[in-house]
């Protein structure tokens, strides 16, 4: 695991829970860039409704970490691209679970995606 410190400075409006403002990795030997991880199954079916599209997508960014031995634990950026400011709630409740106590850097955002069958997509870098 890499030597990752967090950066909450106090002259800045203080994260909500799940995320820090900054986090510095001081030394890794290696990074991961995980491409945008769209809600489409192996044999390239999507799910129907948000949370279960949130849980593939999340699916697939461990599977991703796990080919290269790394875990959630080793994510130090993430970005998640939304369709709907309505699906917040649901989102961070699925990427809690996910990540359990790790809070990497993270931004969220809502955007028109390639497909519209995709209600989401996250991307991430990962770092040992």
């Amino acid at each position: 695991m890499p030597d990752i410190v967090s950066h909450n400075p106090a002259t800045v409006c203080p994260p909500a829970a799940g995320y820090c403002m900054g986090l510095e990795v001081k030394q890794h030997r290696r990074l991961l860039f995980i491409s945008g991880q769209v809600p489409e199954r192996l044999d390239g079916t999507v799910p129907e409704g948000f949370e279960a599209q949130c849980e593939q997508s999340w699916r697939n960014v461990v599977e991703v970490l796990a080919a290269a031995g790394l875990g959630v634990e080793h994510l130090v950026k993430v970005t998640t691209f939304l369709t709907d400011r309505s699906q917040l709630v649901a989102n961070r409740a699925i990427r809690s679970k996910v990540l359990g106590e790790h809070q990497p850097a993270l931004t969220v955002v809502v955007v028109q995606t390639v497909d519209s069958k995709w209600l989401l997509e996250i991307e991430a870098i990962a770092a040992e």
